[in-house]
């Protein structure tokens, strides 16, 4: 198990390496002066070149790049260009409202996902199947861009029952939560049948049922828990990918989260800061990643990392 993290730990590091480098040259190479933005654009050329001197922003691009590379290794992610706050602070101040809405959001999907997929499989071919699936596919198809609005016209604008924005109560969560959890809902709830159907077949299910169990405690005793593997893997990854989702969805909801925290320096091209979300997200992918496969030695006893 230790040469196993060692490892996995050690291939970590190319690929942060390579996700800051990439991030670092896109956001430096595109059009735009961040301190032409912060002034605007009547200001003088004098006060723009004195305020690019300041951030440092007339140095070479090597040597941005190694500041940054050196900082980052200390965990230092700079300071904000907009508003001289610290950027690691920046992200930790809007962690708890990222992580919660992606908790929720997860909460949702595996909420919804694991008993429609469970029942799709025990009646397969049956309507209860066949609608099943078609509301998995309807929720794959629909975008959380499009939904997010939508909800929010219908149960904030029009029925008045839920906020529109902001966080604060669980009110605020349910929208983004439902927007951002639609998709990965319908993802895991296929997952979940075709993995359950599997496991359904194999000999160890009827053996369970001669020995006397009951339906119910053989499929969701035996089949259900040797069908998880899968289902956890799909789970780790598309916990990435909610933080990404999370963006736009926190966006929508006015959600002060970091995904919203990106959108903001993007448009303010804040490089200290977008650097930072970009870094912060691809560590959780990482983290992710390795977590999901240390879940699968407790899920399936045969796994051994050695």
């Amino acid at each position: 198990m230790l040469r196993f993290l060692a490892r996995r730990l050690a291939l970590t590091i190319p690929v942060l390496l390579g996700v800051a480098t990439l991030v670092f040259a896109l956001i430096h190479l595109i059009p735009g002066d961040p301190a032409q933005a912060m002034l605007g654009e009547t200001a003088a050329e004098e006060d723009v070149a004195a305020l690019r001197a300041r951030l440092g922003l007339d140095r070479p691009l090597i040597e941005q790049y190694g500041g940054f590379l050196r900082r980052a290794a200390r965990g230092d992610l700079g300071t904000s260009l907009r508003t001289s706050e610290p950027v690691t602070q920046a992200i930790v101040d809007r962690l708890p409202a990222t992580l919660e809405l992606a908790a929720a959001a997860m909460l949702v999907a595996i909420g919804a996902s694991v008993p429609l997929g469970i029942v799709a499989a025990v009646r397969r071919g049956t309507i209860v199947d066949h609608a099943a699936t078609t509301l998995a596919l309807t929720g794959i198809s629909i975008p959380n861009f499009w939904l997010g609005p939508l909800l929010a016209i219908v149960f904030a604008v029009e029925l008045g029952w839920l906020p529109v924005s902001g966080r604060g109560t669980l009110a605020h969560l349910v929208l983004p939560a439902i927007s951002l959890g639609a998709a990965l809902a319908a993802i895991l709830a296929r997952m979940t049948r075709a993995s359950l159907l599997e496991e359904l077949r194999e000999p160890y299910v009827q053996a369970a049922r001669a020995r006397g169990a009951s339906r119910a405690r053989a499929v969701l005793r035996h089949a259900f828990r040797n069908s998880l593997i899968p289902v956890v893997t799909l789970v780790g990854l598309q916990f990435g990918a909610v933080l990404t989702g999370a963006v736009i969805t926190e966006t929508i909801f006015a959600w002060p989260g970091i995904g919203r925290l990106l959108i903001q320096s993007i448009g303010f091209r804040d490089y200290p800061m977008v650097q930072g979300c970009i870094l912060f997200i691809a560590v959780t992918y990482v983290g992710m990643n390795l977590l999901t496969d240390l879940v699968y030695g407790v899920l399936d006893p045969r796994i051994r990392y050695d």
